[in-house]
C-alpha cells in the first residue's frame, strides 16, 4: 500500500496525509424545496463540512414505466410516483442558486448522477467529482460515462460483491478513484456496518482512496470508520429527522453534524504517527513520578507501533 496515496479534488487533496474530507449528503433531504436545501448547505458549511453532495436525476430514465402509474402518498397529495418524482427534482436556476451559495460560502457541492443527461447537467457547473451510488454500481456504462469526464470518480459499495465491485474497478482503474464502504440500509443496524471493510478495501485496492458513507443511527461509529482509515466520510443530514421523506430518519441534524465533524477532526489528531515518544507534557510527571531511573538501555526495542524483545514477537508485559 502506498501510505502517501492522495488524489486532487477540487482545490483540495484527499487521501493518506491529509485531513478527512467530509461531506454532508443532502440527497433528495430537500424536498424538492430550495430553501431547505440552501439552509442544509448553510448548516454544513457552519459545521466545518468540506462538501455537500445531491442527486441528481432525469425520473423518466431512472423510474421503471410500470411505476410510473402507481399512487403515492406526498406532502403534496396523492399523486403518481412519476410526478412525485418529477416534484422533488431540482431544476436548472435552483442549481445556478445552490452553485452561488456554496461559492460564497467556501463550500465545494457535487452530486451522484443517475443518468447519463444527469451527468451532463451537472457537468456545466464544473463539480470537484462525480459520485456513483450503490445502485449504479454495476451499471458499467454510466461509470464509464462519469470516468470520460476526466473528474474524480467516488463510488459507493452498499449491496454489492466484492466480484461487482472487482469488475466496477476494473472498468474504471484505480488512479483518481474514491471508493466508499456502505450498507444499504436506512437506517442501518450497527451490526450491519461491518466497519473492519475499511482496512480490507485499503488492500485490495491500494491506488484507490478509501472512505465511508454511513446512514446509521448516532455519531459513534462514524468516528471508528476516521479510526479506521477512512479518508473521506460521508454522513446524510437533514433540518429535521421527522420530516417526510424515505431518508430523513437515517440523516443526522445539524447540531449532530457539528458534533459529528469536531469529533472527526479530534480523532484524526489524536491517531498521532504511530511512534512511541516521551512528550515534553510528561516530562513534570516523569520527574515527579519515576522512582527508577534506567541506567541501561531498554530491554525491548521500539519497532514502530509496537514494542517488541528483541528476537521475540512477544511486547513488553504490563505492569
Amino acid at each position: 500500500m502506498n501510505d502517501s496515496l492522495s488524489i486532487r479534488v477540487g482545490d483540495r487533496r484527499v487521501g493518506d496525509e491529509e485531513p478527512i474530507y467530509i461531506i454532508a449528503e443532502i440527497g433528495i433531504n430537500h424536498n424538492g424545496s430550495l430553501d431547505l436545501a440552501e439552509k442544509m448547505i448553510a448548516g454544513a458549511a457552519r459545521a466545518g463540512c468540506d462538501a455537500v453532495k445531491l442527486q441528481k436525476r432525469t425520473p423518466e430514465l431512472c423510474v421503471p414505466r410500470d411505476q410510473w402509474d402507481r399512487v403515492r402518498e406526498t406532502p403534496w397529495g396523492a399523486m403518481p410516483y412519476i410526478d412525485y418524482r418529477r416534484r422533488i427534482e431540482l431544476g436548472e436556476e435552483e442549481y445556478e442558486a445552490i452553485d452561488r451559495l456554496c461559492r460564497s460560502l467556501g463550500i465545494a457541492w457535487f452530486a451522484s448522477c443517475w443518468d447519463e443527461p444527469s451527468i451532463e447537467f451537472i457537468e456545466r457547473f464544473d463539480p470537484p467529482l462525480f459520485k456513483a451510488a450503490s445502485a449504479s454500481l454495476t451499471d458499467l456504462s454510466l461509470l464509464s460515462v462519469m470516468r470520460r469526464t476526466g473528474r474524480p470518480l467516488m463510488i459507493s459499495t452498499g449491496m454489492s460483491t466484492l466480484t461487482e465491485m472487482d469488475a466496477a474497478v476494473e472498468t474504471l482503474g484505480e488512479s483518481d478513484l474514491l471508493i466508499a464502504h456502505s450498507t444499504s440500509a436506512y437506517p442501518c443496524p450497527l451490526d450491519n456496518l461491518n466497519l473492519r471493510v475499511i482496512p480490507s478495501l485499503r488492500r485490495r485496492y491500494p491506488g484507490a482512496v478509501i472512505g465511508y458513507s454511513g446512514h446509521e443511527p448516532g455519531l459513534a461509529p462514524t468516528g471508528a470508520a476516521a479510526a479506521l482509515g477512512a479518508r473521506f466520510i460521508e454522513r446524510h443530514v437533514t433540518l429535521d429527522r421527522t420530516m417526510w421523506g424515505s431518508d430523513q430518519a437515517a440523516s443526522v441534524e445539524m447540531h449532530g453534524l457539528e458534533i459529528l465533524v469536531r469529533n472527526i477532526r479530534d480523532i484524526e489528531t489524536s491517531l498521532g504517527d504511530g511512534i512511541k515518544r516521551v512528550y515534553d507534557s510528561e516530562a513534570a510527571s516523569r520527574a515527579r513520578l519515576r522512582r527508577v531511573v534506567a541506567a541501561t538501555p531498554l530491554p525491548f526495542a521500539l519497532d514502530e507501533n509496537r514494542l517488541r524483545f528483541p528476537g521475540t514477537d512477544e511486547g513488553p508485559r504490563a505492569a
